[in-house]
């Protein structure tokens, strides 16, 4: 059993301050790192990967739509070409910035909508692919098990890494809550360190009704917009250790 652990960093935008990277990249494995579309400037970017090389953390490229304003969070009809190119764009940005302070882009990791979207969404799903593929075949994508985007993933040669989210409730089809309903994101790091436990020891986890879904994670995650982001990552690396199953999934 080996799990990694990894956070969304690199997403505040000049004045507009969000979450506590350092914190977080003194904690985790892998670092997903915004790309400049729907979170983060060039400033911030090259300072949170110049902090995960720093600290040994595997930095992702954090893809998505073009939605500064909505935080990526936002449902976007993008033709398929066209967000090929962006996810190209996005992969590209960060290398080059990650390259500039010694490090490298290790995977990719589609965020909030987009992410959400190529659960079910197969053309968009491929698109994606089309983009990591295009940049190198080498890097593995993260994704929801049994979404659209690991299968395609996976029937273009690319790794395919399941993730489950420490922070997040779960419907009983394994897709996540909406933010927009009651309990969708949880809080209390001890709840949340019990529940990941549980998913890498028995490779399922409670959904919001009761029921147990499988995830079997290869890779969690932790919001790092979550104000107890970093309590939580605490708590759950501190669970982890004692059970000797952390490694970042890229390495």
């Amino acid at each position: 059993m080996r799990v990694d652990l990894n956070a969304d960093c690199g997403e505040s935008y000049g004045a507009w301050r969000l979450g506590d990277d350092a914190a977080l990249l003194r904690v985790v494995t892998s670092a997903n790192i915004a790309c400049g579309f729907h979170a983060g400037d060039p400033t911030m970017l090259r300072q949170t990967c110049a902090a995960a090389v720093e600290n040994g953390v595997a930095v992702g490229a954090q893809v998505g739509y073009a939605d500064l304003r909505g935080f990526g969070r936002r449902a976007i009809d993008v033709p398929a070409e066209d967000l090929t190119s962006d996810v190209i764009y996005q992969i590209g940005a960060l290398q080059a910035i990650a390259r500039s302070v010694g490090g490298t882009v290790e995977y990719v990791k589609p965020h909030g909508a987009l992410y959400n979207r190529i659960v079910t969404d197969e053309a968009q799903a491929q698109a994606v692919v089309d983009g990591v593929r295009a940049c190198d075949p080498a890097l593995p994508v993260l994704g929801l098990p049994g979404s659209a985007f690991l299968a395609y993933a996976e029937a273009a040669g690319l790794r395919g890494v399941r993730e489950a989210f420490a922070d997040r409730a779960y419907l009983p089809d394994g897709a996540l809550v909406p933010r927009s309903q009651p309990g969708a994101v949880l809080h209390d790091p001890d709840e949340i360190a019990a529940r990941v436990l549980r998913m890498v020891v028995d490779g399922t986890v409670e959904a919001i009704d009761g029921t147990e879904v499988r995830v079997a994670p290869e890779s969690v995650c932790v919001h790092g917009d979550n104000p107890a982001a970093v309590a939580v990552a605490e708590r759950l690396r501190a669970v982890l250790d004692v059970a000797g199953v952390v490694r970042p999934f890229t390495r």
